[in-house]
């Protein structure tokens, strides 16, 4: 399991929920229903002054874990979790974990 950050490209449903997602150039599909949780930031490193009563989202990480197939090539299955910021919109990879072997 690896452990980084890198910009990604993911398509949500009206209700938030993920839907496909662009990585390095090529498009994926789920593959299985994603797990959401959220992580506490370290906003104490970051000098972020959060004002009372609007914590949520400022003060945490939504966290997804996706199991991912190409649209196209591969049928390998890749478990991932991003990561999504309220305050910019934007997602990140944030852990690519062993590949899956897909079932027949």
């Amino acid at each position: 399991m690896g452990i980084f950050t890198e910009s990604i490209e993911v398509a949500r449903a009206t209700d938030g929920m993920p839907l496909r997602v662009k990585w390095r150039g090529r498009d994926y599909r789920l593959v299985a229903e994603p797990q959401r949780w959220f992580e506490r930031r370290k906003w104490w490193d970051e000098n972020l002054r959060i004002p009372r009563g609007i914590g949520a989202g400022i003060a945490d990480y939504e966290m997804w874990r996706l199991q991912l197939v190409a649209v196209r090539g591969s049928q390998e299955v890749h478990s991932v979790d991003v990561s999504f910021d309220a305050q910019t919109q934007r997602w990140r990879l944030v852990r690519v974990h062993q590949t899956l072997a897909r079932s027949a």
